[in-house]
């Protein structure tokens, strides 16, 4: 990601950020771990209200279905290298969690239902696949990079933006779900 400015750099900016942001619940003191070399971390304020997705298996979802638990939505395409490499330590992540704790819908973007539901079988996919086929949702939420992950405390707040490519498994992404639970 070489667009970016040096580590040190960003890292000054996310704690600002945080700093700035008191709804955030990532302690200021952990900020500098929650960016790593291939993804980055911000603040993100939303809105969530009035959209609805359909999933692979024809059900529809509202943010009404989030209440009372903590949601990662992963913005990912097949054809996305970084996205096919998180995906199983995302799947590790929803399961260790459960659903009832930690919400995780992976959200495809602009492909033919037909093919996000392959990739997901071929894989071993078990997160429910929620279809963004013209691309609006990403839009209205300002995804650029793939993958990008949204989170949203348990409280239906909207917290922060993550793009890139993260182990779900890792010491950074522990602290920024314990941010949101």
């Amino acid at each position: 990601m070489s667009v970016f400015p040096p580590l040190s750099s960003r890292r000054h900016f996310l704690k600002a950020t945080l700093a700035a942001t008191s709804s955030l619940a990532l302690p200021l003191a952990h900020a500098q771990d929650v960016t790593g070399e291939a993804y980055d971390v911000s603040a993100w304020a939303g809105p969530l209200a009035g959209f609805s997705l359909v999933d692979t298996d024809g059900k529809h979802w509202v943010p009404a279905d989030f209440k009372g638990r903590a949601v990662l939505l992963n913005f990912w395409a097949s054809w996305c290298e970084p996205c096919r490499a998180e995906m199983p330590s995302l799947q590790q992540l929803a399961d260790l969690h459960g659903p009832d704790q930690l919400l995780v819908l992976a959200i495809n973007f602009k492909e033919k239902p037909a093919r996000a539901l392959q990739f997901a079988k071929s894989t071993g996919l078990r997160l429910p696949v929620l279809l963004d086929v013209d691309g609006q949702a990403a839009h209205r939420w300002g995804v650029k990079v793939f993958p990008s992950t949204l989170a949203i405390g348990k409280t239906g707040q909207p917290r922060l933006r993550i793009q890139g490519e993260v182990d779900w498994r890792g010491k950074g992404a522990q602290k920024i779900i314990a941010g949101l639970l």
